[in-house]
């Protein structure tokens, strides 16, 4: 495997181009509840999760993106990741704030973005399940989405919009709105994705500031190898591939597919296992 991995910028905040995803540390599979409980049986502490951030951490994918407010096993993780290697890691966080248009609404939402903050986080992006409350595809507004952008640049940290529905990141653009980048889904297979595969594509190549694109694999629906491939191809030089792991054999793997991938090389992985590999369909 070859050098460290390549970088971008949000804001002059310079960040790995991968970025390691929480849903398979925290126990969001997105396939069934007993991966859930697999998942979180694997990662109930830190001690499962330090190792593979280290592995990250070797390549120079130092960048992590995640709900921390509700996940301390994870921030505990990255602290202790950041102790034993000497290499700070770049929070960004996802939070679920409350909507309501009320003091006591506003008040808790404030109360959880500087709670990401105090926990280390450089860039906070409004979860797509609160902002896309906002959205008017009437108006093409998010309105209020200013008051919490806000919110988070009195925090001192870069603010942005977790995008679900494609609409957000065009409305953001459309209305100059304080989003410096934005998360949007996006894999070769369309999950989870509200409109074509070719929209979207489309919308991350228009958007004004850089893009954070997820479920890569579709939550596991397609391999590494095709999913990751398709997203580097596929995106621009500014935009990221968040990329979530289940241990440190699957950080190697994932890494090593995608620094292939960008230097257009062929990957260097061990083959599959069969139970007879002695095939002309296996290469001999």
């Amino acid at each position: 495997m070859s050098g460290l991995f390549p970088r971008t910028e949000v804001e002059g905040l310079s960040l790995s181009r991968m970025i390691i995803g929480t849903n398979w540390l925290a126990g969001w599979s997105h396939t069934s509840p007993s991966a859930d409980k697999m998942i979180m049986e694997r990662h109930a502490t830190k001690e499962t999760i330090v190792p593979m951030l280290e592995t990250y951490l070797k390549y120079g994918v130092d960048t992590i993106m995640g709900p921390f407010g509700i996940t301390p096993v994870i921030v505990e993780a990255i602290k202790e990741a950041e102790q034993k290697t000497g290499k700070g890691m770049i929070m960004v966080d996802t939070p679920i704030i409350n909507m309501e248009n009320s003091a006591a609404g506003r008040k808790e939402a404030e109360d959880l973005i500087k709670k990401g903050r105090d926990l280390g986080a450089k860039i906070s992006l409004v979860h797509h399940s609160c902002a896309e409350q906002l959205v008017s595809k009437r108006n093409q507004t998010m309105d209020g989405l200013p008051d919490y952008l806000a919110m988070i640049r009195d925090a001192g940290m870069i603010p942005g919009l977790s995008a679900h529905m494609p609409e957000l990141i065009v409305y953001s653009d459309l209305n100059g709105y304080d989003v410096q980048t934005y998360i949007q889904i996006y894999n070769c297979m369309g999950f989870l994705m509200q409109v074509e595969v070719e929209t979207v594509n489309q919308i991350i190549h228009s958007a004004k500031k850089p893009v954070m694109t997820i479920k890569p694999m579709a939550a596991g629906r397609t391999t590494p190898f095709v999913g990751l491939n398709f997203s580097w191809a596929t995106i621009r030089d500014c935009d990221m591939v968040t990329v979530g792991c289940f241990n440190e054999r699957e950080v190697e793997e994932d890494i090593e597919i995608s620094l292939a991938a960008l230097e257009h090389r062929r990957v260097n992985l061990d083959k599959r296992s069969s139970p007879n590999t002695k095939q002309d369909a296996f290469g001999g």
